[in-house]
């Protein structure tokens, strides 16, 4: 008895110690940086040459050559520029570095070819500054249309008492600026989609109830009403929307006020971290894994990146969440995809706090090679949810319903700061319909509620090798339910 006991006891572990892990797929290789330099790093960007381009919340810049590869402590660090005002967005751009900082976009040139900028030139200072800890202004790449995006944090994180606080505004290299949506609160990072379409991240707080990814859509409102005021300033998005009522819910108040686009993912508040920030988009054709054209978001608190896979129905970003990986050094801001695969990300906790541990940090990811098994997509139904996977299935297990759990819920939509869950229901999945080729199911799903976020997890689908999903959970927003005869 003894004998069989410790016999079983070593198959556990041996199956155990074979258990893929998030470092089989996407190593993270930490950039070293060098001593003396303080990288609070809240933008990066990719420059000609393989040269990556760093801005600190401190204000200086630099350029770092022989970041890719290895080995990493090749990495060379030179100073830029100095004396920014808390960098939060760069973009390369005919031969300019376009830089978002607190008051103004302006943008640099080496012009004596020394490594330093030499030509500084504002671009745009359209918007209000006071000093206040909270204003922060996050800038995107170039859009298709030669715009920057710049989200604007309102006043203290609450109010608006500066000029377009919790607004976004698109800069044009000619100086243009254009108020694009109100609405903002606290964003943590912007970035654009493979279309080019303006993607932020909004945190917990007032009319927040959970954190979540929002679409900067023009002319639309993102929520929160503080920053209304600003409607007195221009004419360029109408009329200034009706203020939400309190304790509602979103797909509720999105009847009485047209111009709200509800988030496309909410983010369920201590299950996805809590601090959403910089976003990086697939646009690699391959080169970082199966999953191109999806979103991947740093994650400040939590020291770790999530990903995030959109559709659109009825006219209305939605999608799923899924967690990515984890083990950051600091709290992740910034985020760069290059083109051949590495993302880079850069960390910083100061003031927010952060479970990485490292008050900086400068990182690398590369895909492996190997493919994970994981969710690689979640598309919704008229009565379910297709869910796709990145390699064939073991059909017994995908087809059995009991593979499979899944709950709705969603959160105030209230003036006060953050939520409880309110709202919840398990929902029965009925059946389940595979593919002919294994790579996805068709969930048969009763109960599906508007605007609620439904939490999937599929804790008993194997591969046809038999592994586990390696991220075997899901959160799907539901903005909007598909008719019948939409439904694939």
């Amino acid at each position: 008895m003894k004998a069989t006991s410790t016999f079983a006891v070593l198959l556990c572990s041996v199956a155990f110690a074979q258990q893929p892990k998030e470092s089989d797929f996407y190593p993270i290789t930490e950039i070293p940086i060098p001593e003396g330099v303080v990288l609070e790093c809240g933008t990066l960007e990719l420059l000609p040459d393989k040269v990556i381009a760093a801005g600190s919340r401190r204000g200086d810049l630099y350029t770092i050559k022989h970041a890719f590869g290895t080995p990493a402590d090749r990495a060379a660090f030179t100073l830029y520029a100095r004396g920014l005002h808390e960098p939060l967005g760069l973009s390369w751009h005919e031969g300019w570095l376009y830089v978002t900082q607190r008051s103004d976009v302006s943008r640099l040139k080496d012009s004596d070819g020394d490594g330093r900028a030499d030509v500084f030139e504002v671009v745009s200072d359209g918007w209000g500054i006071n000093g206040d800890y909270h204003e922060y202004a996050f800038g995107s790449r170039h859009d298709p249309d030669e715009a920057i995006w710049v989200v604007l944090c309102l006043t203290g994180s609450g109010s608006s008492k500066s000029d377009y606080r919790g607004w976004c505004m698109r800069v044009y290299p000619d100086g243009r600026i254009v108020p694009t949506a109100s609405g903002i609160r606290s964003p943590g990072g912007i970035g654009l989609n493979h279309l080019g379409e303006a993607f932020y991240c909004d945190n917990q707080g007032p009319w927040n109830g959970t954190s979540s990814l929002k679409h900067l859509r023009p002319g639309s409102f993102q929520g929160n009403p503080s920053g209304n005021v600003s409607y007195e300033l221009t004419d360029a998005i109408g009329s200034r929307p009706a203020d939400p009522k309190t304790d509602s819910r979103i797909h509720n108040e999105r009847e009485r006020i047209p111009v709200y686009v509800p988030p496309p993912i909410l983010l369920p508040h201590g299950k996805m971290g809590q601090s959403p920030a910089g976003i990086a988009c697939d646009t690699t054709g391959g080169n970082f894994g199966p999953f191109e054209n999806q979103l991947f978001i740093a994650e400040q608190t939590y020291s770790e990146v999530q990903r995030v896979y959109l559709e659109k129905v009825n006219g209305i970003y939605q999608g799923a969440a899924f967690p990515f990986l984890k083990g950051f050094g600091s709290g992740n801001v910034s985020m760069l995809m290059t083109p051949g695969g590495s993302l880079f990300v850069g960390g910083t906790d100061r003031g927010w706090g952060a479970r990485g541990g490292k008050r900086f940090a400068l990182e690398r990811v590369d895909w492996s090679g190997k493919v994970p098994f994981e969710i690689l997509t979640m598309s919704a139904r008229s009565d379910g949810f297709v869910i796709k996977f990145t390699m064939p299935v073991d059909a017994k297990t995908a087809k059995d319903p009991s593979s499979y759990e899944m709950e709705a819920y969603t959160y105030l939509y209230r003036k006060q700061y953050g939520s409880p869950v309110v709202d919840q229901s398990k929902l029965e999945i009925t059946k389940v319909v595979t593919s002919s080729d294994g790579r996805s199911a068709r969930l048969h799903v009763s109960g599906l509620a508007r605007g609620h976020i439904h939490e999937l997890r599929a804790k008993g689908v194997r591969s046809k090798k038999g592994q586990p999903l390696l991220h075997p959970v899901a959160y799907y927003t539901l903005n909007e339910i598909p008719s019948r005869d939409t439904a694939r």
